[in-house]
């Protein structure tokens, strides 16, 4: 035994290992753990999005378009889309002062305000939708002072931006903070030494290692404002063609039975979906090949 507590060289390694541990791996039955993982996968994501598209195809080409591209479809899914894109970039930036912030800064209630970024995650979102509703109606403690300046909130497009913003905002925040969190300050000091001012340093050394993070939290943030639904249908006012979203007229669908109508409206948004997560993937394997 005190031979093998001994410190070998490099070519006796393998063989040390070899003696200690053998073949075993964390999971028993390599066979069977992957058919366990390909059979979970397959039954919780695969086989529903499988019948999902297996459902649209009852449509036929033609049905499929004119669903699936009607002037009302599209209409719902331009809000959908802007509306996202736009949450995402109000998070990509306030998200990044709020996690440079938690990271770089020690003041009283930061620990809960940290966990405070949580509180989307856990909140129904439907909670959501009708407290923003109360607050930005004209009669409302926030939308009163919206009023008198002509601006409309609740019921409008902009309502919808604000309650994606709100959803979205843990998942910016929470993939930029580790990247801030493993950044040395000695390259920020080392910048300073060479002359460079605070938004030099800011600019050329920690906006650039952000970058892949900041990118990849945008694209979640996008993907998960898309999909929402709860707390959008309590602002929006869901006027057709003006603020109804896609997600809702996929349930308006569903209400009249027509169910290979809704799921053409699905298929839009799950091919949305899939470029979304292939994004998101790409700059993860972009972030840890640089990173």
């Amino acid at each position: 035994m005190s031979a093998l507590l001994r410190p070998a060289d490099a070519r006796q390694r393998p063989a040390l290992r070899q003696r200690v541990f053998g073949r075993r791996r964390v999971l028993p039955g390599s066979g069977l753990s992957l058919g366990f993982t390909l059979f979970y996968l397959s039954l919780v994501v695969l086989i529903p999005l499988g019948g999902l598209f297996w459902k649209s195809t009852e449509l036929g080409w033609a049905d499929f378009l004119r669903i699936a591209g009607s002037e009302r479809a599209r209409a719902a899914y331009a809000l959908t889309f802007s509306a996202s894109f736009a949450a995402a970039l109000i998070n990509g930036v306030f998200g990044l002062v709020l996690a440079w912030v938690l990271v770089r800064y020690r003041f009283p209630g930061r620990r809960l305000l940290d966990a405070l970024v949580d509180f989307p995650l856990a909140l129904p979102t439907a909670v959501a939708g009708l407290a923003y509703t109360a607050l930005y109606v004209p009669q409302g403690w926030i939308g009163r002072y919206f009023d008198l300046l002509g601006i409309q909130v609740s019921y409008s497009r902009l309502g919808v931006v604000v309650v994606l913003t709100f959803i979205s905002l843990p998942f910016m925040v929470r993939t930029v903070q580790p990247v801030l969190l493993a950044l040395e300050r000695e390259v920020e000091e080392a910048a300073a030494s060479l002359g460079a001012g605070r938004w030099a340093t800011v600019r050329r050394v920690i906006l650039p290692a952000l970058l892949p993070a900041w990118s990849t939290g945008l694209a979640m943030a996008f993907a998960r404002a898309i999909g929402e639904y709860g707390s959008v249908i309590f602002i929006a006012g869901n006027l057709p063609r003006k603020t109804e979203i896609a997600p809702l007229l996929i349930v308006f669908q569903l209400e009249e039975f027509n169910y290979a109508g809704a799921t053409a409206i699905a298929v839009v948004l799950l091919l949305a979906s899939f470029f979304t997560v292939g994004v998101i993937n790409l700059l993860s394997r972009r972030q840890q090949r640089y990173g």
